[in-house]
């Protein structure tokens, strides 16, 4: 896949855009989850780049991340976050975008983009939840029940399944904006013919 100056400057906007979403909210914590706009981002990156660039984003945002830099939920980074229970959220990001993505390339329907959306959503909650559980039993070991990690996602449920059908329908609004063809791109190939 080769990458233009638009794709580059689209995805390093929404590695951005998590890292803003992951912390402005994430004072808020319910259980052992932050509450954040990252679902919402990640979402939106996969309707609006597509299934392999919206993945890409969420791929430099994870990696920007491991680096060091605090862009993960309570200003944290650092490759330690993989030990932590909240890490397949982040994990999650990345298949959020991809399948969001792969969902609207074959039929751009504005139903499909909320019903993308929908599923992005549903996919980020069980790989998220599911980590969860698994590292609060196995790797921290606390007697949590499976249905009371699951109860902690009451709260964030209401926020992330209403922001999942605005992000379908702003998806749906923009990605003719979004996908644009690159002008300069369209010059070269003239120049070159």
């Amino acid at each position: 896949m080769k990458l233009h100056t638009k794709d580059i400057t689209f995805a390093a906007m929404f590695a951005a855009l998590m890292a803003i979403g992951a912390n402005i909210t994430s004072f808020i914590v319910i259980g052992g989850v932050p509450i954040t706009l990252t679902t919402f981002f990640c979402i939106l990156a996969g309707l609006l780049l597509g299934s392999r660039l919206g993945a890409i984003s969420m791929i430099v945002y994870t990696l920007v991340g491991f680096a060091g830099a605090p862009v993960f939920a309570n200003f944290s980074g650092g490759i330690m976050v993989i030990a932590k229970p909240t890490f397949g959220f982040i994990l999650s990001y990345i298949i959020v975008a991809y399948v969001t993505g792969k969902i609207v390339e074959k039929k751009p329907t504005r139903n499909i983009f909320i019903a993308a959306s929908l599923i992005g959503m549903g996919i980020n909650y069980f790989v998220g939840t599911n980590w969860m559980y698994v590292a609060y039993k196995y790797i921290v070991e606390t007697p949590f029940d499976y249905s009371i990690v699951w109860s902690w996602m009451l709260a964030p449920l209401p926020k992330d399944f209403i922001l999942s059908i605005f992000a379908g329908l702003l998806a749906y609004r923009m990605k003719g904006i979004v996908t644009q063809p690159n002008t300069t791109d369209a010059v070269n190939t003239k120049q070159v013919s």
